[in-house]
């Protein structure tokens, strides 16, 4: 892989207003299909340096360990932004001791996903849908036919609320809460689709505008 400068700026490479290298790849290793498999992700814009991040970066982060990742050693351009979107996905997908049940968050960021042809989001929620699940054929049948692929009832309902939302213009109608509701869902759980759903219809967007995936090297 090797990289091409089009554009350099002049201020700090890590700061806000600093313009960042737009970066080439000269290699075509970008998987074209869904996937379960672990997948890489690289940034078409020049990440910060870890080792220039100013304290205020650092608390964007929220977890320090994500400066390892350049996807979001490119977002802490914006340290600010970034932490708040740090803490809703935490509080969307890690707050699951009430309502809707972690496989199902995870199910419904992975059927967003596909809607949204991301597909290194959908291989990240995939894996975990499957993980939490232990229903790693549904999953892969979600990816493999799309959200209308057959699935059982509650699934059917999760799914089909997240394609919906993630619809441009969204097409979530009083029918989708109505399925949802049949299937079991408390208001609680509902409102969780609603939000898993809605934050990986704005993170796909983000990320594919910013960067591509990358399939994993081979042994």
């Amino acid at each position: 892989m090797t990289d091409t400068a089009i554009t350099t700026g002049t201020a700090h490479p890590s700061a806000p207003d600093a313009a960042a290298r737009v970066l080439r790849y000269d290699t075509d290793d970008v998987p074209r299909a869904f996937t379960q498999d672990e997948l890489g992700w690289r940034p078409w814009l020049e990440p910060a340096d870890e080792d220039a991040l100013t304290e205020e970066q650092w608390e964007g982060l929220v977890d320090r360990s994500r400066a390892k990742s350049d996807y979001f050693r490119l977002l802490v351009r914006d340290p600010a932004i970034l932490r708040a979107r740090t803490l809703t996905d935490k509080d969307v997908f890690y707050n699951a001791g009430d309502g809707l049940p972690r496989a199902e968050r995870e199910l419904a960021a992975a059927a967003t996903s596909r809607v949204n042809g991301c597909i290194f989001c959908a291989s990240v929620h995939a894996r975990f849908a499957s993980h939490r699940s232990k229903r790693p054929d549904d999953v892969q049948r979600l990816l493999d036919t799309g959200v209308g692929g057959e699935q059982d009832a509650r699934w059917r309902a999760v799914i089909d609320a997240a394609a919906a939302l993630a619809a441009t213009p969204p097409r979530l109608n009083a029918g989708h809460l109505a399925a949802l509701t049949a299937a079991g869902f408390d208001e609680q759980a509902v409102a969780d689709v609603i939000h898993s759903s809605a934050f990986f219809n704005w993170a796909n967007r983000l990320m594919l505008s910013l960067g591509e995936p990358v399939a994993p090297a081979a042994d």
